[in-house]
């Protein structure tokens, strides 16, 4: 195989400086704000996606620095492979977050369901579209147990769902 190299697009601007504060997903913060500010000569290819309510954002986990393929997720204390959980200790280093879109001005795309660090490296952008990102029947894995009857869970009471 080949190595393949990514070249950031612009950088992503949250609150969250360090990575103790930060909520597992983004879905469990609705109310902060954060905003991928493009280099210029990416801002063309905002056009149109005001017309859209959320966005993908994948991102590098520029601060991970290590690879861990068994670890312990946030919710708790077992280990699970990296490709069951979607912690920063992967072997490529890639984080993604659905978010909703704010507004757009220029370069900058402002969202709520903040879930990353200040100064993250953008890698792409995608408009999430009801019609090819929703699924039915879905099963969560080792999550599920986590989330049953509704319930969420204690350590996720302080931010909205």
């Amino acid at each position: 195989m080949e190595d393949i190299t990514y070249h950031p697009i612009g950088l992503i601007n949250t609150p969250y400086k360090e990575a103790k504060n930060i909520p597992i997903q983004g879905a469990f913060d609705e109310n902060t704000e954060g905003c991928c500010c493009l280099d210029e000569k990416y801002a063309g290819g905002l056009l149109d996606l005001d017309g859209f309510s959320h966005a993908i954002i994948l991102y590098h986990f520029d601060k991970s620095g290590v690879v861990k393929l068994r670890t312990s997720p946030f919710l708790e204390d077992v280990e699970h492979g990296i490709f069951a959980i979607r912690g920063p200790a992967r072997p490529n280093s890639i984080g993604l977050t659905v978010v909703k879109i704010t507004k757009i001005e220029g370069n900058r795309l402002f969202f709520v369901g903040v879930d990353m660090l200040d100064g993250t490296p953008i890698l792409d952008i995608k408009p999430y579209v009801k019609y090819f990102d929703n699924r039915d029947n879905v099963k969560s894995g080792w999550v599920d147990q986590h989330f049953e009857n509704g319930n969420i869970p204690q350590m996720l009471s302080k931010f909205r769902f």
